[in-house]
């Protein structure tokens, strides 16, 4: 395998021209296939690759998560106030750190664990999932805290997928609810905030970003880990940083092989990395693999993160479904570990 890096695309004078006039700031999810998108295409991904067990694994999370999100209870949700002080001060109106969490989010994660592990015979996964089902809710509670806070002393990291994943639906069903409850006027309650490189709704890092082509032209957008929401940020800029200096992008190559149907998908996928703060962040690219899905990717190209780190760079974004993390550490700050 070998990193090869790609030409440079348009200026980012270029760019941000274009995209200040043109383009929306915010991409949302759809409740009916935000979670089975990213289902089909780790299964996708699974069929031939040798992290096979672990991405069919978490195929099935999407597919309980996608069961979730179609009957999602009803839970609290920002009242008009609390939406118009968070505009008016470019604050996320539902901070994952901050948010105080509806115990609702513990019985829609059960509800997901009874349905997951049927589906798990035979998997050793499925001892995870008991594990979970026999944890206290303030056990739970307590692990979602350090998950949402990036703090990875104490987390348990065989079952904090689970729970990433429990609050994935939570935050991707009220940023829904949300949007639901103002009608015509649905992208009210998300603005720009502070911070252009955290998310807009929940104040989460992205996991990946993405270069779109559907109808809205080729824009990227960072994808966030937690609620699913996309929000624009111009092309060759750091995502860590916003350095529009020392931006390179990487792809992996199959040495020698230029045929092979795992390049294509292989190419899809590139490493943006920075020169000025040596972060990095990946990019997926619907115009080079229409189906790209920003977490399942992201999860099938670990080996890029391998070679990416090796070279010296961290990451900017975090995977909430494969962590990596020290014991000893503390806490792992914006860094935070992700596959």
């Amino acid at each position: 395998m070998t990193i090869s890096q790609a030409r440079p695309l348009l200026s980012p004078e270029e760019i941000a021209v274009r995209a200040g006039q043109q383009v929306p700031h915010l991409h949302m999810p759809e409740r009916f296939d935000v979670f089975s998108a990213r289902e089909n295409r780790l299964r996708q991904h699974a069929a031939s690759h040798a992290m096979q067990d672990f991405l069919v694994f978490a195929a099935e999370v999407a597919h309980a998560q996608h069961q979730a999100l179609q009957a999602y209870p009803a839970v609290v949700l920002p009242d008009a106030e609390a939406l118009d002080a968070a505009r008016n001060t470019a604050q996320a109106p539902l901070p994952a750190a901050l948010w105080p969490r509806d115990p609702l989010w513990r019985v829609a994660l059960c509800d997901m664990l009874d349905k997951l592990l049927p589906r798990l015979a035979n998997n050793p996964a499925q001892a995870v999932v008991q594990e979970l089902q026999q944890m206290s809710d303030q056990e739970m509670e307590l692990q979602a805290d350090r998950l949402l806070n990036n703090i990875m002393f104490g987390l348990k990291l065989s079952t904090a997928p689970l729970i990433a994943a429990g609050l994935q639906a939570y935050w991707t069903h009220m940023l829904l609810a949300t949007v639901a409850a103002r009608g015509d006027d649905k992208l009210a309650p998300f603005g720009r905030i502070g911070d252009s490189t955290r998310c807009p709704c929940c104040g989460s890092l992205p996991t990946a970003s993405i270069s779109r082509v559907d109808g809205e032209g080729n824009y990227r957008y960072l994808h966030c880990s937690l609620c699913s929401l996309q929000w624009h940020m111009v092309r060759i800029k750091c995502s860590h940083c916003e350095s529009t200096k020392g931006i390179h992008y990487h792809s992996l190559q199959a040495a020698g092989d230029t045929t092979s149907s795992n390049t294509v998908s292989k190419e899809a996928v590139e490493v943006e990395t920075c020169d000025e703060c040596n972060h990095y962040l990946k990019i997926v690219r619907m115009e080079r693999d229409i189906a790209v899905e920003p977490v399942a990717d992201d999860l099938s190209s670990v080996i890029l993160d391998l070679l990416i780190s090796e070279a010296g760079y961290q990451r900017h974004g975090v995977n909430l479904l494969l962590l990596f993390g020290d014991p000893e550490t503390a806490e792992t700050g914006n860094d935070g570990g992700g596959g």
